[in-house]
């Protein structure tokens, strides 16, 4: 009898990390990682800030819709995503593909391969703002 239990804690325990795993990779906006090169006050304009990051993307995350307080620029370097505007068709980019966000555009990202992407964004917002709001 204790020759199985061990097996069967086994089996239990690598069941509850899959559940977890799947869940976590289904969850939009789990794993994106911002890497920001810098921030800083546009010139002329200290009521605004300029913000260059780098973005990965893990296989199987995407964000919510949501908005910027400013303009974004933002371009796929590796690997594929599908960009929407709401309302809108998606559009699926791939590296060397870029769009820009006016201000206030509802939109969202999602990689929907099963290999990471990674992506450069150039952010032109106001200062002391979220950059980021949420949109149902």
């Amino acid at each position: 009898m204790n020759k199985l239990i061990v097996p069967a804690i086994i089996v239990a325990s690598g069941m509850v990390a899959a559940a977890a795993l799947s869940q976590q990779a289904q969850t939009p906006g789990a794993g994106f990682q911002a890497k920001p090169y810098f921030v800083m006050p546009l010139e002329k304009d200290p009521s605004r800030i300029v913000r260059l990051q780098s973005v990965v993307i893990p296989a199987g995350a995407g964000n919510q819709f949501h908005r910027h307080p400013g303009d974004q620029w933002w371009a796929v370097q590796e690997g594929e995503v599908t960009f929407t505007v709401k309302g809108q068709a998606p559009r699926a980019m791939k590296a060397g593909d870029y769009v820009y966000v006016p201000r206030g555009t509802v939109h969202r990202n999602q990689n929907v391969s099963n290999r990471p992407a990674r992506s450069i964004e150039l952010n032109i917002t106001d200062k002391d703002k979220p950059q980021t709001e949420q949109v149902p």
